[in-house]
């Protein structure tokens, strides 16, 4: 789930990462895959390889899951993968506006479970280019509070090429132009800071303000969409105030 304020539904992503661990394994292996089979198994040659595999440690992935991905991808040992990249568009409640994107080996598989849950969760399929208008493909690199100071983080990564810093409750949002990911990220790290993760994602242009009765019913959406093996990432135009976040962090 990604597109709006990320550090706002922290807690519920946790959430659905503790009852889905297998699920997600299985959407981080395939990453891990997709970008072996893309720029080859080494990962200092290979970034998207290295930021695919920093993200599956840092969701506890076993390392011998990771190295199996890798030579999958790679065409090592035999074994070969194939999946087809789909971007479905489509809205949910209140009109708030998704992006869905799928990797898989079987299209109709994808298209159907994306329709169904859409359907049964107050959510319509787009006709393409209706939602796609308002999102555009950005370097997003997260770091905590924890692992930098705002300060620093400013100055490492302005001066690599960001494009801006959006702070956040618990961290950071640093965008960049896709070009400039990798620069951006490897200046982080030379500064001596830490980063969450580093992704290209679909960024909204202009975000919508919902309340917390429509926030809860985006996120089942997003969590049934989510359910499928097929579907790698959500990215929504949807934001929250302050005292929307408050009243969702009270929700069991």
């Amino acid at each position: 789930m990604s597109g709006h304020s990320k550090w706002a539904t922290t807690k519920h992503k946790k959430a659905i990462i503790d009852s889905r661990r297998a699920k997600s394994w299985a959407k981080l292996i395939k990453n891990i895959e997709v970008a072996a089979k893309l720029g080859g198994a080494d990962l200092q040659g290979n970034p998207t390889l290295f930021d695919a595999v920093l993200k599956a440690k840092k969701t506890s992935v076993p390392k011998d899951n990771i190295d199996r991905a890798i030579k999958r991808g790679a065409g090592i040992g035999g074994e070969s993968v194939e999946y087809s990249s789909i971007m479905y568009e489509g809205y949910g409640p209140n009109g708030v506006a998704l992006m869905i994107e799928c990797l898989t080996d079987n299209k109709n598989r994808a298209a159907a479970e994306v329709r169904t849950a859409l359907t049964r969760n107050g959510g319509t399929l787009a006709d393409p280019g209706s939602v796609a208008y308002n999102f555009h493909r950005k370097g997003v690199i997260v770091v905590s509070n924890e692992n930098a100071s705002e300060d620093d983080l400013m100055l490492a990564a302005l001066e690599a090429g960001a494009e801006e810093i959006e702070p956040h409750a618990q961290g950071f949002e640093v965008v960049t132009d896709p070009s400039e990911l990798v620069a951006v990220r490897t200046a982080i790290q030379e500064a001596g800071l830490e980063y969450e993760s580093a992704d290209v994602e679909f960024v909204p242009s202009l975000k919508v303000e919902i309340d917390a009765e429509t926030a809860r019913k985006i996120f089942r959406l997003i969590d049934a969409l989510e359910d499928s093996d097929d579907v790698q990432n959500v990215f929504s135009n949807f934001d929250l105030t302050a005292e929307v976040q408050a009243e969702l962090e009270n929700d069991e």
